[in-house]
Parts: C-alpha cells; sequence; structure tokens
C-alpha cells in the first residue's frame, strides 16, 4: 500500500520477546490463527471496537479464525472511553461462550475492555474492585488470566504491552487504573496494515498520546536507565514519522515505526507518569473528550509548570527530536522543545485549549479527582490541589506563561 506514496521508506519488521511476545510487520495478522492454535486457544473471544466490525478486513480476520477450526465470539459493546459496565457484559459474553482465550482487537478501548474481561473470565470480583491501589490486585489468581493476544490498530496508548488498563467509573465518571501484574498480553501481533483507514484526525490524537507516554516517562523521578532510553528511541520516531502518517495514512514505513513508538512509549512509563495523564483521566471520564487530545493540550502547560525539575533533561530531549539542542543551555532547549510541542499540536490541527471545554461548575471535581490520581505520584514536581488548579485554568485561557 505505500510503494506508490512519495518518500516512502521499506517497511520493518521484526519480532521481539521483550516486553512481551512482540510481532510487528505488514501483513502479520495473517498469523493470528497459528498463534491461537500455538497457544492452545480453540475457543478465542474477540473483543474489538464497534467500528471495526464494518471494515473490510474484519471479515477475513474472523473467516481465517474459523477456516483453521476455531469457534470464535466477538463482543464489540464498548465506548471509546470503556466503563466497568462494558466490562460486566463483556465478562458475560465470554463466559457464555466458554472462551479459552482472548483477542483484543482495536484502539486502546478494546485493549482495555479486553485485558480486564480476560483478567476476570475465571477470577472473582467486579472489576473497580481491582484499581491500583495497595495490594488489590492480589485478589486475582495470575494464572486464570485468559490467554490474551494484542492486534492494535492505532499507534497511541500502547496498552498492548501494559500490565494496566483504565475504566470509566459510572458512579462518578472517572476513570480508574486497574492493575495486575500478568495482566500484559502474551502476544502483540502489530499489523500497520490494519492502521491504514485510520482518520487524520485520529492519527493526530493518538500520536500525541504515545509522545505524552515518552515524555512523562522520561521527566518522571527515579533511576531507570533502560525506561529513559526506550523513552527518547520513542521521542525520536515519533518526532521523524507522525506528520508523515498525518499527511499520508498510506505509509506503511511511517506507520510501522508508529507502533513501535507506542509500545516503547508504554514500555517506558513503568517508570511513571505525571500530571499531564492526572489531568488528561478524569478530563476523559467527565467531558469524553479524547484522551490523546486531552494529553496534547495539556502537555504545553504541565511543561511549563514543571519546568524547574525537569528544565535540565530537554537537552536530550531536544536531540532525540531533531532539534540538534545537545550543546545549548537546559533554558534553550527546554523553550525549543516546548516551541516544537506547541507547533506540532497545530500542525496536526489539534486545539491550544480547553476552551469551551470544561465550565466552571466542573473545576473543583476534576482538581479533586485529578489530585488522587496515580499518576500525579511520579510527577517531578509535588502538586498541590492549588497548583493543580492553575495549570487547569491557565489550559482552559491559553496561558503558558509562568
Amino acid at each position: 500500500m505505500s510503494a506508490d506514496s512519495p518518500n516512502a521508506q521499506p517497511s520493518p519488521s521484526g519480532q521481539f520477546n521483550y516486553p512481551n511476545d512482540y510481532r510487528i510487520g505488514a501483513g502479520r495478522v495473517a498469523e493470528l490463527a497459528a498463534v491461537c492454535e500455538a497457544r492452545g486457544i480453540e475457543r478465542p473471544i474477540v473483543v474489538t471496537d464497534p467500528g471495526i466490525l464494518a471494515l473490510p478486513w474484519f471479515a477475513g480476520i474472523r473467516d481465517a479464525l474459523n477456516h483453521a477450526g476455531l469457534a470464535v465470539e466477538v463482543f464489540s459493546e464498548i465506548d471509546a472511553n470503556p466503563s466497568s459496565e462494558h466490562v460486566s457484559a463483556g465478562l458475560l459474553a465470554a463466559r457464555g461462550h466458554r472462551a479459552d482465550g482472548l483477542v483484543a482487537l482495536g484502539g486502546g478501548s478494546a485493549m482495555d475492555a479486553g485485558k480486564c474481561i480476560a483478567l476476570l473470565a475465571d477470577n472473582p470480583g467486579e472489576i473497580l474492585e481491582y484499581e491500583d491501589l495497595g495490594d488489590n490486585w492480589q485478589a486475582a489468581d495470575g494464572g486464570k488470566i485468559l490467554t490474551t493476544i494484542a492486534i492494535p490498530t492505532t499507534a497511541g496508548t500502547g496498552s498492548e504491552v501494559g500490565r494496566a488498563a483504565v475504566i470509566v467509573d459510572p458512579r462518578d465518571h472517572n476513570k480508574k487504573i486497574i492493575f495486575h501484574p500478568q495482566m500484559q498480553p502474551d502476544v502483540v501481533i502489530a499489523d500497520p496494515e490494519l492502521t491504514i483507514g485510520l482518520p487524520p484526525h485520529l492519527t493526530a490524537a493518538t500520536g500525541m498520546d504515545a509522545l505524552a507516554h515518552c515524555f512523562e516517562a522520561y521527566c518522571a523521578p527515579g533511576y531507570h536507565p533502560m525506561a529513559d532510553g526506550i523513552a527518547l528511541e520513542g521521542l525520536r520516531l515519533i518526532a521523524e514519522n507522525l506528520l508523515a502518517a498525518f499527511d499520508d495514512g498510506s505509509r506503511i514505513d511511517a506507520r510501522t515505526h508508529l507502533l513501535m513508538a507506542a509500545s516503547m512509549g508504554a514500555t517506558a512509563f513503568q517508570k511513571g507518569l505525571g500530571l499531564i495523564h492526572a489531568l488528561s483521566h478524569p478530563l476523559g471520564g467527565v467531558t469524553g473528550l479524547h484522551h490523546g487530545t486531552a494529553n496534547a493540550i495539556f502537555q504545553p502547560y504541565v511543561m511549563v509548570h514543571n519546568r524547574p525539575v525537569i528544565e535540565d533533561r530537554m537537552p536530550r530531549v531536544a536531540e532525540a527530536i531533531g532539534l540538534r539542542a545537545s550543546g545549548s543551555t537546559s533554558r534553550s532547549a527546554f523553550d525549543s522543545v516546548l516551541e516544537w510541542t506547541v507547533d506540532l499540536c497545530a500542525r496536526l490541527g489539534l486545539p491550544a485549549t480547553l476552551e469551551g471545554v470544561v465550565s466552571e461548575e466542573q473545576i473543583p471535581s476534576l482538581v479533586r479527582m485529578a489530585s488522587q490520581d496515580p499518576s500525579l505520584g511520579t510527577n517531578p514536581k509535588p502538586c498541590s490541589e492549588a497548583e493543580i488548579e492553575g495549570v487547569l485554568r491557565k489550559t482552559i485561557a491559553g496561558d503558558l506563561s509562568r
């Protein structure tokens, strides 16, 4: 599909065993039936986004599984921000089908809902009881989690390599992080051909989601050189390929690199995230704003807030994204990275503020929920509720002053 695209490069392909069995390359979704058989799956349930059912390639995937003699069930009753109610419905479908494996096929919503269904198919309790607090995860037997194959169709969340999921609590519309150390999918099949039909605005938003993951992971405090290196390389891949995929959605090479960068971001953020995500989680749950779009909006304002403690890290970020600022001062590198981030969002057609998205009445509850979000614990700079409110109000007003 990319052969006639200008500036197209050879499409990369690879297979890795870290952080899980990860297979990337054009056409590799054809391996799905064989992977199911190798993993002993005979009755898979496919958890997917509703819109994917109508795509021409979905029927081919289902037919291939059926032709391999597998008994296939499809569950697609999920929203862009899946809630505990969607997980409960999926559990009924999985148990009714007597599923012995799960295929999570789609964007972050399918990944997160699918991983939660796999977690609870043969384990007790409700999904919100596994919120990432204390030792909640110990209530589940990791050996009973359904074998899971993840097939991402967007390059953003990186949930295909993660040990957590984000689920909306319908009681307060806040997003809760669900965690189990063995929740990570067993196999990833990252086929860029499945991302070709992604509209430009979703290419932009999901790409900025991956960028925020890499950026916050690199800035998070603590000693984790492996995560830092992965985050910096993820930033490079995004900087070199996001606009290419946005401008020409048929670029298989760019799509492949973005899939890789998304997985790298989620691998790196085991080190931590920060205030960008602490604010984006409740905002998405309350307003329905796309998570990647929310991250893109918040990133410059959170950068300014965190500047005193992240400025000295910016020369390496600047170099990674191609600003060639390794020899510059920390101050000038920070300004260059900030300007690049704002310009990139504008070039992608993403909004620069939350004007018209957040009402005055919503601010107190958003601040409270952000202050309780686990992502805030690894923000480089401790934040009081007053500081969180200040960042939120500046984001609404479009005020990038210190």
